[in-house]
């Protein structure tokens, strides 16, 4: 009896380790990835003549949020020279200068005046203003060089005329209008309908908020840079936890 129970603990550990082995490979495919997609958008950046921001980028701490699925807002040297950073502001910069998803031009061209799009930096918001490609305006910017960044999948950019403020808006009391892709090798995304929530407000991270009437923000925050977290050690520990579990049931 005590040689079978043995035989079994030896049969849950070798499977258990073969698992996080599997897990530990595929996060840092991932990972490779989403490294390979900078490094493509970052040499788009520098042939299109944004060498600072590059420079930030390479500056900022390592951070899963700038690496992999994001859309760059890039002011350009001459506008970036005028400005001061503050130690440790780099990556707040950065954050407040990107949306957490991958979005072309035609995408973006797609919300109306008053949609509010999230930016990577909590509780910080981009209202639009959409009067067709050559007058299309996040807060207090204009977008004026679109689709800097297409080589890689997962990461786009766009230059600006200016730098976001950073006095945020933060929009709740509205719901978000999602993006539905084709997975092809150039994702066709479009949104869907937007609609208001009828009184709770939506997650400060949700994708794309928005408001039908934006005259005025229903508040602002100013922004504050917050020491982030990595994501890839939570999305790795989620999934052993989650291997473990499944193996204990299984005995």
């Amino acid at each position: 009896m005590k040689k079978t129970s043995s035989l079994a603990n030896i049969m849950f550990m070798k499977a258990f380790l073969i698992l996080m082995l599997i897990l530990s490979a595929t996060a840092t495919e991932i990972d490779g990835r989403n490294q390979e997609d900078l490094v493509a958008a970052t040499r788009e950046m520098q042939k299109a003549n944004y060498f600072t921001f590059v420079m930030l980028i390479n500056m900022s701490p390592p951070d899963t949020r700038l690496m992999g699925n994001v859309t760059f807002l890039m002011p350009n040297d001459r506008m970036l020279a005028n400005m001061v950073l503050q130690e440790g502001s780099v990556s707040g910069f950065l954050l407040r200068h990107s949306i957490p998803s991958p979005l072309l031009f035609q995408v973006l061209g797609q919300f109306p005046t008053g949609t509010a799009i999230p930016t990577s930096l909590p509780n910080c918001m981009l209202r639009v203003s959409n009067n067709g490609r050559k007058n299309y305006v996040l807060n207090n910017v204009k977008l004026i060089s679109p689709n800097i960044c297409v080589a890689g999948s997962s990461i786009r950019c766009h230059g600006i005329d200016g730098v976001l403020s950073e006095v945020c808006t933060s929009i709740g009391n509205y719901s978000v209008p999602s993006l539905t892709c084709d997975n092809s090798t150039e994702p066709l995304c479009k949104a869907s309908p937007i609609s208001p929530l009828p009184s709770a407000p939506s997650p400060a991270r949700d994708i794309l908020n928005n408001s039908p009437s934006f005259t005025t923000p229903d508040a602002t925050t100013t922004t504050k840079v917050e020491p982030h977290k990595s994501g890839s050690t939570y999305w790795f520990s989620h999934h052993i936890s989650l291997a473990f579990l499944m193996l204990s049931l299984s005995f």
